[in-house]
């Protein structure tokens, strides 16, 4: 993840020429408000962007806590160039990261009225720098992580599989690798979900499978190897993921992090005060 610092110097460049024209030497003391009913994420974050401003910061409700509209989640006070300097990035963090959280805990939550025991996984397809905090928020809302990045597990893809024989070789080419002990494979179909059973991969992603192909090579994997874990991937957004939840043990999709709506937040200055000389 990049520094919070460069985010802060993208945004303030050689100065915000507004509240030096405007603003006298003041302390103020503001407030964020949620505007939505939503899972709170991203507070930890706003709350070392304001300290870097040196601005005191009291969290009101803690990240991964639920807040209702009109819920006071943090409390600033501090000089007021230095809250308006801070004020857009810490609530982007705070919008962005609450919409994830919050669409997160809701399609758990649905998908565990039909499966106690379903995971939902962020995948790859998060903003480039902001990852950690992207799947930091997936985790609050009750989510995983999936593979941090290529490092962690292999995951042997469509693309890989243009470049070796088959879905055996390919298996074990990873298994001689040797570098992580799991080795996922992503098929298309039911003959490849049927070799991979039988080369012995730990996790078996169905991608982009309608319900009914999906349920079909789930049972025919488990009739192989009932420990194989079975992954949907692909396609799944929020209105088709629960025709998936009942047959898989892991849902991933790329919709929770590349295609969230952000929350609502403001941040209200509601005292001004001047500075004793």
């Amino acid at each position: 993840m990049r520094d919070l610092h460069e985010f802060l110097e993208e945004d303030i460049g050689c100065g915000d020429i507004t509240s030096e024209a405007l603003v006298p030497d003041v302390i103020v003391r503001a407030e964020i408000i949620a505007k939505q009913d939503c899972v709170v994420a991203g507070m930890e974050v706003a709350r070392e962007i304001f300290k870097h401003q040196g601005l005191d910061v009291k969290i009101l409700v803690e990240d991964g806590q639920t807040a209702s509209k009109g819920t006071r989640v943090m409390e600033i006070k501090g000089q007021a160039k230095a809250l308006l300097r801070s004020e857009r990035l810490a609530l982007n963090f705070i919008m962005r990261l609450s919409g994830i959280a919050t669409i997160t805990r809701e399609l758990v939550d649905n998908c565990r009225k039909i499966n106690p025991k379903i995971r939902i996984a962020a995948t790859r397809k998060t903003t480039p720098g902001l990852r950690k905090l992207e799947k930091d928020a997936v985790e609050l809302g009750g989510g995983i992580r999936h593979r941090e990045g290529l490092y962690d597990q292999y995951l042997i893809k469509d693309n890989h599989l243009r470049m070796v024989c088959s879905i055996t070789e390919a298996v074990g080419k990873a298994r001689a690798h040797a570098k992580s002990d799991i080795v996922e494979i992503e098929v298309v179909d039911i003959a490849g979900a049927e070799e991979a059973a039988n080369a012995s991969a730990n996790i078996i992603m169905l991608d982009n499978m309608q319900p009914a192909m999906a349920r079909e090579a789930a049972g025919k994997i488990r009739k192989i190897n009932p420990k194989i874990i079975i992954e949907i991937s692909g396609g799944i957004t929020p209105d088709n993921i629960r025709e998936y939840a009942e047959f898989a043990e892991v849902i991933s999709l790329g919709w929770l992090t590349h295609s969230v709506r952000a929350m609502d937040y403001s941040l209200e200055i509601y005292e001004v005060n001047s500075v004793q000389k």
